[in-house]
This record gives C-alpha cells, structure tokens and sequence, in this order.
C-alpha cells in the first residue's frame, strides 16, 4: 500500500458547503484514497511525506467547462500545453462540454458516435501532466436515436455536450434525447444565451427549462448572458447545476449569484472557463472566479472554494472535490501570495486576491510544485 502523509497543514477546505472548514493540521492517503485528517495521527510508515509549512490544504480543484480535442492540436491552443498550464493554476480535474473545435467535427449520428468514444478514450489513456480529464461529450445531432445513446454509454461515454451546438435545436427533441442520456447515466449541458460559434444558435430560458439539462452552461453567458429576468427565471425554476464561467460576463455571473443566494441554491453553484474559447485559455481561471464571487459577490472565500470543488463533484457525481474518506487523493496547496493584502489566505481571496498555489496532488501522487502562474506563495510546502 502507498501511504502518503501530509502534515503542518494550517487550515483545511472540505469542498463540502454545509461544513467548508474541517479542523486538524494532519491528513492521510493510501494508494491515491483519503483514509483520515485531523491531529496526532499515526504517520508512520509513509512512503511519502509533504510538509505543508502551514498553508492552506483545499480538494483540487475542477473545471465544469472545457472544450478540449482530440489530439495535441487545437485552432485556439495547443492542447497538452493549456492542460498542464491549467494545472499549475490549481485545478486537477476537467470537464469536456463538448469537442467542438475539433476541425472537421462530424454532425451525423455514426461520426458524432465514433468521435465521442475517441475522445473518451484518448483521455482515459493519456492523463496529461497526470490531469484528471473527462471528455468524449457528443453533441446533439438530428438522427441520433436510443441505441446511439445505448452503444456510448457502453463504450464509457458519461458526458453529453453543449445541447444548442449540434443540429437539435429545439427543446422537445433535445428532451427526449437528454432523456435517454440520463436514463444511461451520462450527464448532460446546455448551452445559455445567444450565439458563440457559427452553428449555436440563442438559447433561452424556455428552451433551458424545457430541456431539462443536468447543467446549466454558462448561465451567465458564453459569451453573451441573457437579460436579468430570464437569469432570475433560470434560477429560480431549475434544480440542475447553474454553472458560472470565465468566459461570460461578470455582471450577469454576480446576479446569478444574488439570485442563488436569495433563493437558498447556492449549493447549486458551480464553475468552469469556457476555455479554449475566442478569449483564449485562462489557466488561473478558476481561482479568478472564486476570488471576484468573493470578493464582489460578498461570499466567504471558503464557501466560494466550494462551488469550484465540492458543488461540482456532487452534481457531477465524481469521488473528487471534497475531504471525505474514500474519496479520491486530489489536492491543491495554496497560501496567501506575498505582500497581498489580508490576514491570512481565506481574507486575501474575499478581497479579491489570487493565492499562490504551491503543490498539486493527484490520486496521492505529487504532480507539481510550485505554480509558474499563480504569484509566489508567501510560504511553500515541500516533499520530505
């Protein structure tokens, strides 16, 4: 068994929002699982140790919204590079909301099938700089029928993209479809507000309600948000995830976040980037949302690490995001970025401030040291 011990943490996020803090300065892994966290705990026999040097211990954090490739090739970036990039900026996990940039992308039901079980596949395989990527997200195509959905769900295939970015556009058909989608365990978004790329069409909060996704894409616009009434409307009637991206607009992602949080649904609240996208790949994007729904949304900065973590690993249902025994050994290591304003990390970020990320693990296992993105930590953890 591997045994990875991580000691000297000074502050612990769970991820999980009804308890965002967890008391200890110790936390144990074996073989790539969480076993327990606290104080005065049996460290002995660790084939790995990481002295945190007091900083912040968070579950890694996830991106809900990607679109990557199939293959090192994108027209917005090269691939492998923006993932590893990503993961420096603290998150360890990524969604696909579908493969559309891929050049050439098929829109028939035998191509869409073919090219979701590819990317399902290449990633499942691959693991870049040890990233936890989730992909193969086929969009909805006029012609898919039942037994589409039966042969990828077989294949591996969990995940349905953007629904408004295939040929189905209309929210009876795309229902019916997200039906079946659902039925087989795979989870399913849609795409909110008007026109992105050519092909998308507007998407309003009818054809969101109507049909029934799992997660509201970008619900504060990719990159064009809805009017505020049809925001509040969105909020207020859909229990599926309201995902806030990078990528969207700033103003309409704080009413989403008011709304949620008059309404009680701020464990509704996730987060992605949207990224690669025409504005480019934020590989801090995740950590800038957390800091500017902080800061400007007046939330604390613990609860706002969970909507980048716990939030989204329970709509998601992935045994990532949160400090729970079993559930999978992914961290970032985080503290206050030197001459930031603040008492300490969690402060720092309610004003705003990007922390200095200084370690990531993965399934128990180191996968980088400290960021080449994020500003330098003002202390820094270290393998023993």
């Amino acid at each position: 068994m591997a045994k990875l011990v991580i000691r000297n943490i000074g502050s612990i996020l769970s991820g999980r929002i009804e308890e965002p803090r967890l008391d200890g300065d110790t936390l144990i892994a074996v073989d790539g699982r969480i076993t327990e966290w606290g104080s005065d705990l049996d460290t002995e026999g660790a084939d790995v140790t990481v002295d945190a040097n007091g900083v912040t211990l968070c579950p890694g954090l996830i991106d809900s919204h990607v679109h990557p490739v199939v293959g090192d090739y994108t027209p917005r970036q090269q691939q492998l590079h923006w993932i590893d990039s990503t993961l420096h900026g603290g998150v360890t996990t990524i969604i696909s909301a579908g493969e559309v940039h891929m050049p050439g992308r098929p829109n028939d039901p035998v191509g869409t099938v073919a090219m979701a079980i590819a990317a399902q596949r290449w990633y499942d395989n691959l693991r870049p700089s040890g990233m936890k990527v989730h992909a193969g997200a086929p969009l909805l195509q006029k012609g898919l029928e039942r037994h589409h959905f039966e042969q990828m769900a077989e294949a591996g295939v969990r995940l349905i993209g953007e629904v408004g970015l295939g040929t189905v556009k209309d929210g009876t058909t795309a229902n019916e479809m997200i039906g079946w989608a659902r039925e087989l365990g795979m989870k399913s978004t849609i795409h909110t507000g008007g026109p992105s790329i050519p092909g998308s069409g507007l998407i309003d909060a009818d054809m969101v309600l109507e049909t029934g996704t799992d997660v509201v894409g970008h619900i504060n616009g990719g990159h064009s948000a809805l009017p505020d009434d049809q925001i509040c409307r969105i909020c207020e009637h859909a229990t599926a995830a309201l995902e806030i991206v990078h990528n969207g607009n700033e103003r309409a992602a704080l009413l989403t976040l008011k709304t949620a949080q008059e309404l009680g649904k701020l464990d509704q609240i996730i987060l992605g980037t949207d990224g690669p996208a025409g504005s480019g790949v934020q590989p801090l994007g995740i950590l800038r949302m957390v800091a500017m729904l902080s800061s400007l949304g007046d939330v604390p900065a613990e609860i706002a690490f969970c909507f980048a973590t716990g939030n989204t690993a329970r709509r998601r249902e992935l045994d990532v995001g949160m400090i729970e025994a079993g559930r999978a050994a992914d961290f970032v290591l985080m503290d206050q970025a030197q001459h930031a304003p603040g008492a300490d990390l969690l402060e720092s970020v309610k004003l705003g401030n990007l922390p200095g990320v200084g370690m990531t693990i993965i399934d128990g296992k180191v996968t980088s040291m400290r960021s080449r993105n994020t500003p330098p930590a003002t202390r820094l953890p270290s393998v023993v």
